[in-house]
């Protein structure tokens, strides 16, 4: 073949390569950051995604909201994550003895506190916590297996000692249990439809529907203080960004975030 005619050829070949090579100003490369977290860090957490994703541009942050007890279950079942941020400590340890966390990353970085909530209109008339006895009652609970829900019965537990309360109160409330939910947003659901006449939930939960409802307040004595920890999974394919995330949540900006949705910061 003559040059005259090879050239236009090698002209067009290198016009190919070339339009195959990445461009000096072309987007980074995406890199998606999966958190699985308990549902009571729904809107917080979900504000806390948004501030990472504006600070590390090209990261992407999904969330995957649940029962404490189901993410430590799909942990375990080798589901991917990068984070895991649980209402209990007990769930936590649970993802240390299958291996996807390692024992002594874990921190804590909040604690939360139950509340008592009901529609805005109170059908039941609601005064007080021995109301929740009362014959008819509709209540909704978390499942024991749900943090929530193991808290309500460490309540229930407690108020039956207590001189205040008749000692047939848990059972008495109990009996009045028309649901219990998967996870305490189902409870805060539930209730803000009007499906039940109270419910038992977090004070962050209330916080997040509270022009919906009402509250009775559950004493010191009586509460159950919820301490929530969080760390990097082991096999996590973004280590760096998981550490930076954990480290979002427990600093000065992400501890006021924190607080803002009604939790008790950890860290001074």
């Amino acid at each position: 073949m003559r040059l005259k005619h090879l050239l236009p050829l090698l002209l067009a070949l290198l016009l190919a390569l070339s339009g195959c090579a990445p461009s000096a100003g072309s987007a980074p490369t995406r890199a998606t950051l999966t958190i699985m977290a308990a549902a009571s860090l729904s809107e917080s957490f979900t504000e806390l995604g948004q501030q990472f994703e504006t600070q590390h541009p090209g990261v992407q942050v999904v969330f995957n909201f649940a029962g404490s007890q189901q993410l430590a279950q799909q942990l375990d079942q080798g589901a991917p994550a990068d984070v895991f941020a649980s209402a209990s400590q007990k769930y936590m340890d649970a993802a240390v003895t299958s291996g996807r966390v390692e024992q002594d990353t874990p921190k804590t970085f909040v604690s939360n506190r139950l509340v008592v909530i009901f529609p805005k209109t109170n059908p039941a008339g609601l005064a007080k916590l021995q109301d929740l006895s009362k014959a008819n009652i509709k209540m909704i609970l978390a499942e024991k297996s749900v943090p929530a829900g193991q808290y309500s019965l460490e309540f229930l537990d407690k108020a039956v000692k207590d001189a205040r309360f008749d000692a047939s109160f848990k059972e008495a409330v109990l009996r009045n249990v028309v649901s219990y939910e998967t996870d305490v947003k189902g409870v805060l659901s539930k209730v803000v439809l009007g499906e039940a006449d109270a419910g038992i939930v977090y004070v962050t939960d209330f916080n997040s529907a509270r022009e919906k409802l009402g509250t009775l307040e559950i004493p010191d004595a009586l509460n159950s203080i919820a301490t929530y920890p969080i760390a990097p999974v082991l096999d996590s394919k973004n280590a760096g960004l998981a550490k930076a995330f954990m480290a979002l949540v427990l600093s000065p900006d992400g501890q006021a975030v924190m607080a803002r949705h009604g939790f008790i910061p950890a860290v001074k």
